[in-house]
């Protein structure tokens, strides 16, 4: 089942249970669809590889947004924030722990004979290819720095 047609389900069952927060979220993967949808100007689906993208963006955003509202001290508006991040992440494949991660990067490293700082926008480059869609960057970015230096 396509991405857009289960976002559809999922909002008629939020309707009708009356869930705000997920009509919220839902309606707004189904915007960022349709908008990549008439960006690329085609008619046809966008990749599922491009969905994925666009639905961790949507997370990033709304898990950002949340840090901000906890900083300044606005709990009240951060969890609606993070209600909505979960609700997206259900609908992205799953995430590898920080040990899977942390194999592949070591692989990565290993493979390529890299070391050192100098060599980690190379190492980033081929983890996030292989871990793209399964870990989020920050998490990526996080672990070679950790084993390179």
């Amino acid at each position: 089942m396509s991405l857009q047609i289960q976002i559809n389900e999922e909002i008629k069952t939020a309707m009708r249970a009356k869930d705000t927060v997920s009509l919220e979220s839902l309606r707004a993967v189904k915007s960022a669809l349709l908008l990549a949808q008439t960006e690329s100007g085609s008619k046809e689906e966008i990749s599922q590889e491009d969905e994925i993208k666009l639905l961790q963006r949507l997370v990033k955003q709304r898990k950002d947004s949340a840090n901000i509202y906890n900083e300044q001290g606005r709990p009240d508006l951060a969890a609606p924030e993070l209600e909505q991040a979960a609700i997206i992440e259900k609908f992205l494949p799953a995430q590898l722990s920080e040990a899977e991660v942390e194999a592949v990067v070591a692989k990565i490293i290993s493979d390529s004979g890299a070391s050192g700082m100098a060599v980690m926008g190379k190492v980033m480059g081929e983890a996030a290819a292989q871990l793209a869609g399964k870990a989020d960057g920050k998490t990526i970015s996080t672990i070679v720095k950790k084993l390179l230096s």
